[in-house]
């Protein structure tokens, strides 16, 4: 790994149309981070970990004491945009230092359903990490895909991602 390496943003975006709407359903940035694989999965994996790589100051903290997450783990946050909420999350993709994603859902499953996405590579100067919002179960796909959020989903994980290297820098 390189000492001092600097951000870097190797792909930002989601594939857009007219008026900025999705073509697909995912958003995805990915960037290179000096730190091993392990590392970077430590924080992902704990909830309680979260609010501190948070690129959109939306987490404010698990509604639990915090534990290691696997497959199937379910966890509550406490979020606020505007208002404060909850979410419910249920860990849906995992492969130790690889591979984590869960599925968040809000008022009981009557809303969302997007899943979160963490892919950890190894590469020459550190670990390749790609972060993904996947919209494609979510109950409001249509709204969210049609609307602002987007774009500012993305430049808030570039946030996230920044934040994450420093935290694990």
């Amino acid at each position: 790994m390189q000492p001092n390496a600097g951000p870097e943003v190797l792909r930002t975006g989601a594939q857009t149309g007219p008026m900025g709407a999705m073509n697909s359903d995912t958003v995805s940035v990915e960037r290179l981070i000096d730190a091993t694989p392990a590392r970077i999965f430590a924080e992902l994996a704990d909830a309680g970990k979260h609010q501190g790589f948070d690129g959109s100051g939306t987490v404010r903290g698990t509604k639990s004491p915090s534990r290691p997450l696997s497959l199937g783990t379910r966890f509550g946050m406490s979020m606020k945009m505007g208002v404060a909420y909850t979410t419910a999350n249920t860990v849906v993709e995992y492969g130790q230092d690889m591979l984590i994603a869960w599925q968040t859902k809000g008022l009981g499953g009557l809303v969302g359903g997007r899943i979160w996405r963490y892919e950890l590579t190894p590469t020459d100067g550190g670990t390749l990490v790609r972060e993904t919002w996947d919209v494609s179960k979510d109950r409001q796909k249509f709204i969210l895909k049609h609307s602002s959020f987007p774009e500012q989903t993305r430049k808030n994980m570039e946030k996230s991602l920044d934040r994450l290297a420093k935290v694990v820098a």
